[in-house]
């Protein structure tokens, strides 16, 4: 499902018109955006948790050349679903 089909759904499911749930969702993902910026997390019962965890740094391989390269360390976004995601795909 790519933005476009998800607005869709949203519209469908919410009744909203499409322009609107456009502006939801993108409000959405600006706002857990600026929050994981900030070092916090957001937490939706039941749906997941969104995080910013660190890598430290280390060493790789490049595969074509066999040389061993560093790589440094970086803060990644991680989600780890809640229950009744999990429940819900399985």
């Amino acid at each position: 499902m790519n933005k476009a089909e998800l607005i869709s759904a949203i519209a469908t499911e919410s009744g909203l018109n499409k322009a609107d749930s456009k502006k939801a969702l993108d409000a959405f993902i600006s706002t857990v955006s600026k929050t994981l910026q900030s070092g916090d997390k957001v937490s939706l019962v039941g749906f997941g948790t969104f995080a910013v965890s660190e890598r430290s740094a280390r060493t790789g391989i490049n595969p074509s050349t066999k040389a061993a390269i560093a790589i440094p360390a970086k803060k990644v976004a991680k989600f780890k679903a809640g229950a009744e995601l999990s429940d819900a795909i399985k």
